[in-house]
């Protein structure tokens, strides 16, 4: 019997390997390392800040080693950092404030001092210096002496003006601010007083430069990474993340596309362009070639094939019009906000701020057709400001919104018929107007529901409401479980900037500074709630989200870069057989107390552990098409070595298939 069951371990340890995925709750980071700022070198280490991320390079054993949020940093936008030789830290300051120390050994301790002071004034850091043990801050005030061998904050010298850097020259602190001047104290004084700093001298600018030696030893190394830290909007689509940086504060014209493990980036450098190339807003994947992209943004649509551009389309060459604010055709301001295709491949484009255009449609034989709809014309006979978020639903249907405070609005549009529904107002079914000033994002739910993200919360209207033409927006209202029958409307107040339907129904809310929120199937349970305080998430402002339904990965694209979140639910498949229904890890070895997710399932479909014996272990009903068990029987606890069977069925009670896990203590 033993070796029956040695034989299947065996067995599964082979055929399993290629079928691991990442634990559930596994946070990753993909941040950017294009930039080269600065090096510090603290033995064989050299420490390379880039791209305001921080990796390390052994110049011994050659290695790279890559520092973020998900393993140990404390923060996520670095501005600084540098090496004491004297106690062999790295100190690491955050753009916020925040200080991290690195040892030489991998460690990492949080100073939370400075962050959580309340200063008045600029708290903002402009330079660290390095002396012995100390790390000499120059901030917007004065100056702050952070001890690195206790990590602690040793001294704060508040002097009334701005630092820019300072340094120790014989027995004096000198301190160097373009706006006062050099100033100087002896070491051996009292330098909380501020009456023992003098004026020594005029400003002289200093620009700190990296050491040669340093930088030739790192700029051929290849940390991996996406080559920006903005992603805007998100879409997943034939197993790949395709991004770009959104419309906003001249972000570059650029399309990163992910893998899974490698990232391919577009030239945002098209010399033959004579015209502005900024603010890429969004994208789509012609559905017949995952190779064939285009990307709308400031300056009009742009198409791409393997990663290359191959046409432009603007106002000189498609019905797409300059914006009615600028005029005299300039080309610079040939506004497109979204744009998607439909299943059949022809791709429909969002025209803001035009003079008499607003849909328009580039077809599968290259030819454009613009549509008129005077719903979409506003002050001054100009189209819809921030026409975005662009989808079609399973109806064929197409929607987008209006993302602009003059009139925030949700809008449908009949493809088929050239008939367009617009929802300037939103009323809930108490009749209650919302008092909505952004009108953000749209979705569509497994049971065919129209989700729509405003500034004060979501709302949906059922899929009756729309096969019947009606108006009234549901929003769901949650039992308060407080002894009372009253309940409170569902993320009230919360502005949400984007959202996802996982495969389970499950919806995920990304917020404009309240992190991310995770919302059961029948939306009265908020399942989990991240924020960058408390988790892994790089920032509490969530621009987008996706999800890879097959490995229930979800992106977070925020305003501090990209992160995913693996999550315990992927999309339900049409049918369970033993190819497709697996656990991983599989099998579970002793030092593994993680869950054990089986996959491959179909919607809430009913699982069973079962023993080699016939005894009922656990038994529950999966989310989309996975299913999480954390390993323990019926009382509670660890379940004994041997092989356990995992027996599906349907929803409908149908039987499925059989699967193996082989746990091993």
């Amino acid at each position: 019997m033993k070796q029956r069951i040695f034989n299947l371990i065996t067995f599964l340890c082979v055929a399993c390997t290629a079928l691991q995925a990442a634990s559930i709750g596994t946070w990753k980071a993909y941040r950017a390392y294009s930039d080269i700022t600065d090096v510090q070198q603290g033995g064989n280490m050299l420490y390379v800040l880039a791209s305001k991320s921080l990796y390390t390079y052994n110049k011994n054993d050659h290695s790279l080693q890559l520092y973020d949020k998900t393993n140990g940093l404390s923060g996520t936008d670095i501005s600084f950092i540098a090496w004491s030789q004297t106690v062999r830290k790295l100190i690491i300051v955050y753009t916020d404030g925040n200080i991290d120390l690195l040892s030489a050994d991998g460690r990492t301790t949080n100073i939370l001092g400075y962050y959580n002071a309340s200063v008045a004034g600029d708290k903002t850091i402009y330079g660290v210096d390095i002396n012995g043990k100390f790390a000499y801050l120059s901030t917007g005030f004065g100056v702050v002496k952070v001890n690195m061998d206790n990590a602690e904050i040793a001294e704060t010298y508040h002097l009334g003006f701005r630092i820019d850097y300072t340094y120790i020259d014989g027995a004096k602190l000198y301190v160097a601010s373009s706006v006062q001047g050099l100033y100087a104290a002896a070491l051996s004084s009292n330098l909380l007083d501020k009456a023992v700093w003098a004026r020594v001298g005029d400003y002289q600018a200093y620009v700190k430069s990296i050491d040669d030696a340093l930088l030739t030893q790192v700029k051929s190394l290849k940390p991996g990474g996406p080559k920006y830290n903005d992603f805007g909007f998100l879409l997943f689509k034939h197993g790949k993340l395709y991004s770009v940086p959104g419309y906003a504060d001249n972000l570059p014209a650029v399309i990163q596309i992910f893998d899974g493990s490698d990232w391919a980036v577009t030239n945002e450098k098209q010399p033959s362009l004579n015209h502005v190339f900024v603010n890429f807003a969004a994208l789509s994947v012609d559905p017949t070639n995952e190779k064939h992209v285009f990307a709308c943004g400031q300056t009009g649509v742009y198409e791409y094939l393997n990663n290359e551009m191959v046409k432009e389309y603007s106002n000189h060459n498609s019905p797409l019009q300059t914006a009615s604010t600028v005029g005299n055709n300039n080309r610079n301001y040939v506004v497109t906000t979204g744009l998607c295709h439909d299943n059949t491949g022809n791709l429909w484009v969002m025209n803001s701020i035009s003079p008499s255009t607003s849909i328009l449609e580039l077809q599968n034989d290259n030819t454009w057709e613009a549509f008129y709809h005077k719903e979409l014309m506003v002050y001054n006979n100009r189209s819809w400001e921030n026409m975005a978020d662009v989808m079609f639903d399973s109806r064929g249907l197409m929607w987008f919104v209006n993302n602009f405070y003059r009139v925030p609005a949700l809008a449908c549009y009949q493809p088929a018929t050239d008939v367009i529904k617009t929802y300037p107002t939103i009323t809930n079914q108490d009749g209650t107007p919302l008092q909505i000033g952004y009108v953000r994002c749209v979705e569509e739910d497994l049971d065919k529901n129209i989700w729509v993200g405003t500034n004060v919360g979501p709302v949906y209207l059922s899929a009756s409401e729309i096969a019947n033409n009606g108006n009234t927006f549901i929003q769901v209202k949650v039992a308060r479980n407080d002894g009372t029958n009253f309940a409170s409307y569902l993320l009230s107040g919360v502005d949400i900037l984007s959202m996802a339907i996982d495969g389970a129904g499950r919806k995920w809310f990304g917020t404009n500074g309240n992190g991310v929120y995770l919302i059961s199937a029948d939306n009265q349970t908020e399942l989990q709630h991240f924020v960058a305080s408390s988790s892994p998430l790089l920032s509490d402002e969530v621009q987008s989200i996706a999800i890879d339904d097959a490995s229930g990965v979800v992106y977070f694209g925020t305003s501090k870069g990209l992160c995913s979140y693996q999550s315990d639910a992927t999309k339900a498949a049409d049918i369970m057989t033993k190819e497709t229904v697996y656990a991983y890890p599989n099998p579970v070895r002793p030092d593994y107390t993680g869950p054990i997710t089986v996959v491959g399932l179909t919607y809430d479909a009913d699982v069973k552990i079962v023993s080699a014996a016939g005894y009922l272990v656990k038994q529950g009903r999966s989310n989309g098409g996975t299913f999480v068990w954390d390993g323990t029987g019926t009382n509670g606890r660890r379940v004994p070595s041997g092989i356990y069977m995992v027996q599906t069925a349907t929803q409908d009670g149908d039987k499925g298939t059989v699967c193996k896990i082989a746990i091993i203590n």
